[in-house]
């Protein structure tokens, strides 16, 4: 098979789509080399370097047109470079596909990861909305598959897009292998030196927004008189603003470190390095934070219901969303007990066994040839 991809955010998109992206993309080349992949790349500039094999070629706007505008190629212009390049199989890993790829008689897929502005839409703005909606209901009606991240994405497409329920493959995402194995003892050290850790730590990786709670980890420490630092990890929003209102008022600056721009190849100590990584979201797609601290026998505490439960099983701590009593609850019992954090240490390795790379490829080629 030749498989085209979007690769717009394997390249230039350093979070979770990017992120998916990349992993896919690279995982197929080296799990399933017999199939040649074609990336269409927007803009010829380099952007984010990632490992594929020699079966994989990038391909760029030509004209002159569609170089300076390069957004309008992605949309409008690249439905007849992959016609001209032959994919048998088109697919677009971001909720995307280009006008006019029907004509084209290629097969496509799409990947849904979330439709989070539908279902909170008090989050984000009009304009937001309207663009969103319409390209989400163009990818999905053209779509000959479409690929969710977790049954609860799949759930949501069905509902918010009225799409047949036959028509959704869950295909789960992986991770980063750099997880899967244990730091050295000096790389941690250096780790603890370079960040100025303390001995004892809960962590958060993951964007500082306010639906993703971080607030919500440093008022159950503060009400329930925890004597354990905090690390936040991660993107800063306005959302930091209200969280630091209210680090000021209570007067425990010390208790919360704020670490932005940590490189990738650093997380896997940070997280090996916690009491426990916690994760108090309101609602995501899938979570690939959680699956990164249960690859990296560290134990999770996180949100009943949305798709945590999927990522997580029986190796995390379940927590109700905005329930400050149960949070207080858990993180003590966690922080207290050296048998309980192993236990989930334990379970949770063997969930993280299910989103191996290998069987995540086996299951994407499997969606590809049934189109064919």
């Amino acid at each position: 098979m030749r498989i085209g991809f979007d690769a717009k955010r394997a390249f230039f998109n350093t979070s979770g789509l990017g992120n998916y992206s990349r992993s896919l993309i690279s995982n197929l080349s080296k799990f399933a080399p017999e199939n040649e992949y074609v990336l269409f790349k927007n803009q010829d500039k380099k952007g984010i370097d990632f490992t594929f094999g020699s079966n994989t070629r990038v391909i760029t706007p030509q004209s002159g047109f569609y170089k300076r505008f390069h957004s309008l190629w992605r949309t409008y212009g690249k439905s007849s470079d992959i016609s001209k390049n032959k994919i048998d199989v088109y697919h677009g890993l971001s909720h995307e596909l280009p006008v006019g790829i029907k004509k084209t008689n290629v097969k496509s897929v799409v990947t849904m990861h979330d439709v989070i502005f539908l279902r909170f839409p008090e989050l984000f703005s009009p304009s937001y909305r309207y663009i969103f909606t319409n390209k989400y209901k163009h990818a999905c009606q053209n779509a000959d598959d479409i690929v969710a991240i977790s049954e609860q994405s799949k759930m949501d497409v069905i509902k918010y897009f009225n799409v047949a329920e036959e028509k959704i493959k869950v295909v789960y995402q992986g991770c980063n292998p750099i997880y899967y194995d244990q730091v050295s003892t000096p790389y941690k050290e250096k780790m603890i030196t370079k960040y100025n850790l303390p001995k004892q730590f809960i962590l958060y990786v993951g964007t500082i927004e306010k639906r993703k709670n971080a607030l919500g980890i440093i008022e159950a420490l503060h009400d329930g008189n925890l004597d354990l630092p905090l690390i936040i990890i991660g993107r800063p929003t306005d959302y930091k603003k209200e969280i630091e209102a209210y680090i000021s008022k209570n007067n425990i600056q010390s208790q919360v470190t704020f670490l932005h721009g940590v490189p990738t190849r650093d997380l896997p100590a940070l997280y090996q390095l916690s009491l426990a990584f916690v994760y108090p979201s309101l609602f995501e797609g899938f979570g690939i934070p959680i699956l990164e601290a249960l690859n990296s026998g560290t134990p999770v505490i996180t949100s009943k219901g949305s798709c945590f439960p999927e990522v997580g099983g029986n190796g995390a701590q379940y927590v109700e969303y905005g329930n400050k009593e149960e949070m207080i609850e858990v993180l003590k019992k966690v922080a207290s007990s050296v048998d309980l954090r192993k236990e989930m240490i334990s379970k949770g390795y063997n969930q993280a066994l299910k989103f191996r790379e290998d069987k995540l490829v086996a299951d994407m080629i499997r969606v590809y040839k049934k189109l064919l």
